[in-house]
């Protein structure tokens, strides 16, 4: 089946979106994705995609698009480029539309930030960086995650959790600035550093 523009932007964005929130958008968010008012017309694009065999519609499940198979209509050489992350005072990564060719590290679950700050310096992280995120919901001690605090304000910081696993530490990779401390209920992990990139 070949897929109509607005049906290709609908897969491309419902891709990004999981990739980025690690569930389904809403119709009413693929509305808005795209760029169209009406949630009716979001839903004939999504089930033509499902009729395509491209997802499966859950229709008794909140959030209930899976993705079935790999995306044809989005080279599969580039990440997408989600937005700035802050590596310094945590700020809100800004959903973006450009695409970062990298071969090497290409997967279905990562996507790419650009790091805005100097908190991960002396772990070689510097600002301007292109941090490549593997999607996961959970890290190990030690790991450098994107992490969503409170549901408001993301961040790129190394991982420890405390011995009762009460509180979660973030911590940055620069000498001058303290470690964050949070209960572990205002901490949602969103991916974990799997490499980066920098243009001289």
């Amino acid at each position: 089946m070949i897929l109509t523009d607005n049906q290709r932007a609908v897969l491309n964005f419902i891709q990004r979106y999981i990739a980025t929130h690690g569930v389904a958008p809403k119709l009413q968010e693929i509305a808005e994705g795209i760029g169209i008012r009406s949630r009716g017309v979001a839903h004939r694009y999504v089930q033509a995609l499902a009729d395509a065999g491209y997802l499966a519609i859950d229709s008794g499940k909140h959030r209930g698009i899976r993705l079935l198979r790999e995306n044809p209509h989005q080279p599969q050489t580039t990440l997408p480029l989600l937005g700035k992350i802050a590596a310094g005072k945590p700020i809100e990564a800004i959903p973006g539309e450009d695409e970062i060719n990298l071969l090497d590290f290409f997967g279905k679950n990562n996507f790419a930030v650009r790091v805005q700050g100097d908190s991960m310096i002396d772990a070689g992280i510097f600002d301007g960086d292109i941090a490549v995120i593997e999607f996961r919901e959970t890290a190990n001690d030690g790991d450098i995650v994107v992490a969503l605090i409170d549901e408001e304000e993301t961040t790129l910081k190394r991982f420890k959790r405390s011995s009762q696993g009460r509180f979660i530490e973030l911590i940055p990779a620069n000498k001058d600035m303290e470690t964050m401390v949070y209960g572990a209920h205002r901490v949602r992990i969103q991916g974990v550093l799997v490499g980066q990139l920098r243009k001289y």
